[in-house]
């Protein structure tokens, strides 16, 4: 089976072919939690994530919001 490597927070990591940001936040257990994503030095809205698919070479961040004061 064919993957795309990306880096994940600065480390390797492999993915299917055609996975979108939605998908590799599901994977990772985050879905419904306080995050943004960012691809590429770009941030991508919540509400895009779902067809915005990931590439071989992809740099992605992903950083959990954490409240407080």
């Amino acid at each position: 089976m064919t993957t795309h490597a990306i880096q994940l927070n600065g480390e390797p990591h492999s993915l299917a072919p055609d996975t979108s940001a939605a998908d590799l936040v599901a994977q990772l257990g985050l879905g419904g939690r306080r995050i943004a994503v960012e691809i590429n030095e770009e941030i991508v809205p919540r509400s895009q994530l779902a067809e915005t698919r990931l590439a071989n070479g992809d740099k992605v961040e992903i950083v959990h919001a954490i409240g407080g004061g």
